[in-house]
């Protein structure tokens, strides 16, 4: 006794064609055999009823993102940051005083008429700005008074005496007209 296997598709469906069915015993997997009909779109290609098309069997993976690119409004904003540092920098090596520079034998330009800040800077003894001469170059921090007793035990003709404190490097200078 011989049992068909039920009636494939749509149990629900009353009175609608049933797909042909494959006799037992033939390979249900044979391509162009009758009773399989083609996919319909794809000429060339048998298709297989209730098998997807060959493809990966896992998902495909996703690209790793691309490595970002440095855009010119980056790369601006870094030169500027650059620059500005710079500047700043530079602005504050030229506004220190060049006394804290300063050695015996340099000549030095008096840059401000204020006495409490005279602005003393470093120049060529050849320079016509040159005024004064630095006699002696005094570490440690000195009052007026101070200032010029320790001026005339290191310098005997000085004539002026120039004190900086404060700044970490303090000093006393021993100066004369040039």
């Amino acid at each position: 006794m011989t049992t068909q296997p039920p009636p494939q598709g749509n149990p629900f469906a009353q009175n609608q064609p049933q797909a042909p069915q494959q006799p037992q015993g033939q390979n249900p997997y044979a391509q162009g055999q009758q009773g399989f009909p083609q996919q319909a779109g794809q000429p060339g290609q048998p298709g297989q009823p209730g098998f997807p098309q060959q493809g990966a069997p896992y998902a495909p993976v996703p690209p790793q993102p691309a490595r970002r690119k440095l855009s010119f409004k980056t790369i601006k904003n870094i030169v500027i940051a650059v620059v500005v540092v710079g500047v700043a920098v530079g602005g504050y090596i030229a506004s220190r005083d060049d006394a804290d520079t300063a050695a015996v034998g340099d000549c030095m330009h008096r840059g401000s008429s204020s006495d409490t800040d005279p602005d003393l800077e470093v120049v060529d003894c050849g320079d016509a700005k040159a005024q004064y001469v630095v006699l002696a170059k005094i570490k440690g921090s000195y009052s007026a008074l101070t200032a010029e007793n320790k001026c005339s035990e290191e310098a005997k003709d000085f004539q002026y005496s120039y004190t900086e404190s404060g700044s970490g490097s303090d000093f006393l200078l021993c100066l004369k007209d040039k």
